[in-house]
């Protein structure tokens, strides 16, 4: 006997939202709300210049506000914490590139009052006639990361344009036991880091394109908890008033600095 199909989501009235009859919907916003109401993960899309939201009941019930009932389709009077945790984390998203975060801690309503939710957080923009027209959010709670014991060997994402250095650092790391995965540039590494779990972004100053500076800054959004160390012909001149803790080595480096550095770092893991 076959088991009986899942009753699909009813249709919701459209006609007393912001986004109107379904009818007028360019198929971008037609096919991302199709897969919104139909999906079991949390989801909450912003679209159109008024930033109308819509989301599903996952996401309802992850917010936790009484008052929120999916679908929306209103323009909020105040942005959701997916939105307005950071000014700056969504401007790459509104160009056209996607983007996640890990572990971002957002208020949530739990019995009767607000509490501290760590989150992973995906961002997927969405293509209009003129740009980006939406974005959709796809939000999970944030699993907690592996402690890392004392003789654990570090993950590290190694970020070097040139070719022999690369390969002569990553075989090194490797040779101390290890983990590595490595990349040639700024914009190769941000997909990586957002894809895996990394403990160390070791990164050169100078990258063509984007800096290693802007990469580790991006990186911090997506990953608070990634340790930074950089590598640089100039000394710590470009890294010594940061805005976030780092470390760094003088190229050229020893082995011997390379290894007291990353028990520096594995120490601090340790230990938060």
């Amino acid at each position: 006997m076959n088991a009986p199909a899942a009753a699909l989501p009813p249709t919701p009235d459209w006609s007393n939202t912001a986004l109107g009859d379904p009818a007028s919907w360019p198929a971008s916003l037609q096919l991302v709300i199709d897969i919104l109401l139909n999906s079991p993960q949390a989801m909450l899309l912003t679209w159109g210049p008024q930033q109308i939201m819509v989301y599903n009941e996952a996401y309802a019930a992850l917010a936790g506000l009484p008052s929120l009932r999916a679908p929306g389709g209103h323009v909020p009077t105040m942005q959701p914490p997916a939105w307005s945790w950071s000014g700056s984390a969504l401007a790459p998203v509104r160009e056209g590139r996607s983007l996640s975060y890990r572990g971002v801690k957002l208020p949530v309503w739990r019995d009767g009052s607000v509490e501290q939710q760590a989150l992973d957080l995906y961002y997927t923009p969405l293509p209009g006639d003129n740009g980006v027209a939406g974005i959709l959010c796809t939000l999970a709670v944030a699993r907690p990361a592996a402690r890392v014991d004392s003789d654990a060997p570090l993950r590290l994402l190694v970020v070097e344009d040139n070719a022999d250095a690369r390969y002569l650092v990553c075989e090194t790391l490797r040779a101390l036991g290890h983990e590595v995965e490595s990349v040639a540039s700024g914009e190769d590494a941000l997909p990586q880091l957002a894809q895996q779990q990394f403990d160390v972004l070791f990164t050169d100053v100078s990258l063509p394109g984007m800096s290693g500076v802007d990469l580790a800054r991006l990186a911090r959004q997506q990953a608070p908890e990634l340790a930074l160390l950089f590598a640089s012909g100039y000394g710590d001149e470009l890294t010594r008033h940061l805005e976030f803790p780092a470390q760094s080595l003088q190229k050229p480096y020893d082995i011997e600095q390379l290894q007291s550095m990353l028990e520096q770092i594995a120490a601090r893991l340790r230990a938060g």
